[in-house]
């Protein structure tokens, strides 16, 4: 088997990468450390693997898409496994949310709910498969045009280490629903979910060669991915940095992209806000992970009318916040690794420097391993939009407050960065509300309410810096398709 259950205390299990539906390691022979975040030891290891390695999963998928081993499926019968692997994922739920937790330090309740996430996921493509289709056009007299949904082909993925087991979901369940053949490079940092799902994929009756994963560095392995001639299409989710780097092998090889490159996504309160319903979902946003979110609320920008009051009261919800193990369940784990520890701490010290307020900050709980990687959650303000914690995403539990006069500054500020991902509005004024989500350049924006990122149902993607193209939703099986347009003379 390519996974081995790992117990609590157990060390350096070997995971092994998956190409033709064999689990194999990497031709370099190496393998990587797989460390947990909440004390800093290696629990596991992953194989090296090497472009060469790309190579062979990409041949093993091109050569599964092109016999047709799973396009020739009827649509309903590839939904059939899709919905078969959602079902082996409701059976493992347990045990993969606690990889999940343990592999990228998010409180278990976190690791739940992506496993959640992960079986509606499949549950809806495996739903869907059948339900995508063409259209007939209306032309001269005596032809028939018609359109048709195919799939690209071999789809390369490229994912982050924050959420592996959903986002690996959201893209495998879309792009197999459409009968593509999939090469997936997880993050070194975390992918045991990945690997154990993928496992699962196959014991669901997927064809071998369909669905690989490669595991290893993403200079190494997912630079291969991104500039192999072999790929049809590529997805990524990442910082605007290496999608940019994405987006260009693409263009090389003359293939479209789904690129989610993150963002700086403000939360609107205006003065008639019910603050009881919004204030404890402005502080989740942020948390939330960690706030290791692509779509965490990361600024909140509030009407001066307002402002002490709505300081005050995030002060005391700061305050009460504690970071701590994974399996301590408490409100926020570890942030991923000591890079990404230092990264946030050098934007909090940046903000010192520059004389920004620390309102309020959490604790960290006793006895925690001093070797994890752990932060405590802060809350700055009031913060001038020139400030780095205005204008970059930190990846980390940091949240500005920003004050704002009216309906026009607040458009103007949510605006004034280079990232357009998600908005929240917050205002009892419904036509306010319409107005407000229609100017403020976002790929998704939330009336009363912030669901950082939204349901499986909700086509999700950016705009500006945060990215192009749409995941989730039937969205995602148009992304994954190719149109072709078919005319008939029938006389």
């Amino acid at each position: 088997m390519a996974f081995k259950t790992l117990d609590t205390n157990e060390q350096l299990a070997a995971c092994k990468a998956l190409i033709n539906g064999a689990a194999c390691d990497g031709s370099s022979g190496e393998m990587l450390e797989v460390v947990c975040p909440s004390d800093g030891k290696p629990f596991a290891t992953i194989p090296r693997c090497t472009g060469a390695d790309v190579g062979r999963a990409v041949t093993a998928a091109r050569q599964a898409y092109e016999a047709q081993s799973w396009a020739k499926l009827t649509a309903a019968e590839r939904g059939r496994i899709l919905l078969g692997l959602s079902n082996l994922i409701a059976e493992n739920q347990d045990n993969l949310a606690a990889i999940e937790s343990r592999d990228t330090g998010k409180p278990l309740t976190q690791g739940r709910a992506d496993v959640a996430a992960a079986i509606r996921y499949f549950e809806f493509y495996g739903g869907a498969a059948d339900k995508i289709s063409g259209e007939t056009l209306p032309v001269a007299d005596g032809y028939l045009a018609m359109t048709l949904r195919e799939p690209h082909g071999v789809v390369g993925a490229v994912i982050p280490w924050n959420y592996p087991t959903q986002i690996f979901s959201r893209v495998a369940g879309a792009a197999l629903a459409m009968g593509n053949a999939l090469v997936i490079k997880p993050a070194e940092h975390a992918c045991l979910s990945v690997l154990r799902v993928a496992e699962l994929a196959h014991e669901a009756g997927l064809p071998k060669g369909i669905l690989n994963v490669v595991t290893g560095f993403g200079d190494e392995v997912g630079a291969a991915l991104a500039h192999h001639p072999g790929i049809d299409f590529i997805t990524f989710t990442g910082s605007p940095q290496v999608g940019t780097t994405i987006q260009a092998a693409a263009a090389r090889n003359h293939i479209g992209c789904t690129l989610e490159l993150g963002g700086k996504s403000p939360q609107i309160l205006f003065e008639d806000a019910d603050l009881d319903k919004a204030l404890p979902t402005v502080r989740n946003a942020i948390i939330q992970n960690g706030g290791q979110t692509c779509s965490a609320g990361s600024r909140v920008l509030v009407q001066e009318t307002i402002y002490e009051e709505v300081v005050e009261r995030l002060r005391n919800k700061f305050r009460a916040l504690v970071a701590g193990p994974h399996d301590q369940d408490l409100d926020i784990g570890p942030l991923i690794n000591a890079a990404q520890a230092r990264r946030v701490a050098a934007f909090c010290e940046r903000a010192k420097n520059e004389r920004i307020p620390l309102i309020a900050e959490g604790t960290i709980a006793p006895d925690t391993p001093e070797a994890g990687f752990y932060t405590t959650p802060k809350l700055f303000g009031p913060v001038p939009m020139t400030s780095s914690l205005a204008q970059e995403e930190i990846f980390g539990p940091v949240l500005a407050v920003i004050p704002f006069k009216d309906e026009e500054e607040a458009i103007r500020i949510a605006n004034d960065t280079p990232y357009g991902l998600v908005a929240g509005v917050w205002t009892r004024d419904g036509a306010r509300a319409i107005r407000v989500a229609r100017r403020v350049r976002s790929g998704q924006v939330f009336i009363n309410a912030y669901g950082a990122g939204g349901g499986v149902e909700l086509p999700f993607g950016g705009v500006k810096k945060s990215g192009h193209g749409r995941e989730k939703g039937f969205e995602a099986l148009r992304e994954f398709s190719v149109l072709k347009t078919v005319i008939i003379n029938h006389g």
